[in-house]
């Protein structure tokens, strides 16, 4: 028997129920880079005057976070898609995940800057292998895997912006490190960049678990968000040790902490829920800070490209009332 056809429905860009659905369609593609474009020939010079155990860690956190975004892209988003209605949503949505891939895509061109052909191999290997990280991972696409109604999407929508406010962040510290110092700038720029994408990622993502959480019985939203705060918990834990194996022997396992709990609760703050650790920016260490926030470059999520990459792009500025919803 042939399947019965069903009419479906094409997007309207002029007619938008969700005015927020284009503000962050516009964002998302003014903030749009290619990985070529950034320049990383200097880095290689730099990149020879670094001890071996600085080298191994800059390398593996870079392959740790290239799992993240492959399935984030590959996993995450398409299967958020797949469960809301609202085409526009869909449509930024999956912007979104083309930049997941952009973004994994991005540390393979910084592995073959600074990278034997063999070294990547081997970096691989051990993303498959490393117990931690396939750990956390796992925590977060299991949550995917098993959506089937608004409960099981709001817990799916917070895990993602846990992934990408949170779990991104001990793979980002290196690199900032380093570019906070004047160091590896181009990868750093590249980071940053990354950084941005995630940003409005985490921020457009928590308004929708926000709004699905609203269409649940009340008596059942206060059960939903003390899951949440049990699965970032359980992140923790695991990124805690994640963190030690890569930093501790740098000296910098405590200062990586301190970022994650920060990034921790900025996840918390965009699902509408209250901050846990209550870590905030004087905490961070300053080089930290440089490494996000330089003369040439801004960090929030609303800004152009910055660190000198900047886009031709006409557009209208934003006003404060373009955001008061």
């Amino acid at each position: 028997m042939p399947r019965e056809q069903k009419n479906l429905q094409a997007i309207n860009w002029n007619k938008i129920e969700e005015d927020y659905s284009k503000i962050f369609w516009d964002q998302n593609v003014r903030q749009f880079w290619v990985d070529e474009e950034i320049s990383l020939t200097e880095d290689k010079k730099v990149w020879l005057t670094l001890t071996k155990e600085e080298q191994d860690t800059y390398e593996k956190v870079l392959a740790g976070l290239t799992l993240l975004d492959t399935q984030q892209g590959g996993i995450g988003m398409p299967l958020i898609i797949q469960n809301v209605e609202n085409l526009h949503t869909k449509a930024v949505l999956s912007f979104m995940g083309a930049m997941e891939q952009m973004h994994a895509k991005s540390y393979s061109t910084i592995f073959s800057t600074l990278s034997s052909t063999e070294r990547i191999d081997e970096l691989f290997l051990w993303v498959e292998e490393n117990k931690h990280l396939q750990r956390k991972v796992n925590i977060i696409v299991e949550k995917y895997l098993v959506i089937t109604d608004d409960e099981s999407l709001y817990l799916a929508m917070a895990s993602s912006v846990l992934l990408e406010t949170f779990l991104f962040y001990s793979g980002f510290f290196y690199p900032l490190w380093f570019s906070g110092q004047g160091k590896l700038i181009g990868s750093g720029e590249i980071i940053n960049l990354i950084i941005r994408d995630e940003s409005i990622h985490g921020v457009f993502v928590g308004l929708l678990s926000q709004n699905t959480l609203s269409k649940i019985e009340q008596t059942k939203q206060e059960e939903l968000k003390k899951q949440v705060i049990q699965i970032m918990l359980e992140l923790m834990e695991s990124e805690i040790k994640y963190t030690k194996e890569l930093y501790f022997k740098l000296g910098l396992f405590d200062e990586v902490l301190v970022f994650l709990k920060y990034n921790a609760d900025k996840a918390l703050m965009n699902l509408g829920l209250d901050p846990y650790y209550n870590i905030k920016e004087e905490d961070i260490n300053p080089i930290i800070l440089n490494g996000m926030d330089t003369e040439t470059k801004t960090h929030d999520f609303f800004s152009t490209k910055g660190n000198g990459y900047i886009k031709s792009l006409k557009h209208d500025d934003f006003e404060d009332d373009d955001f008061d919803w």
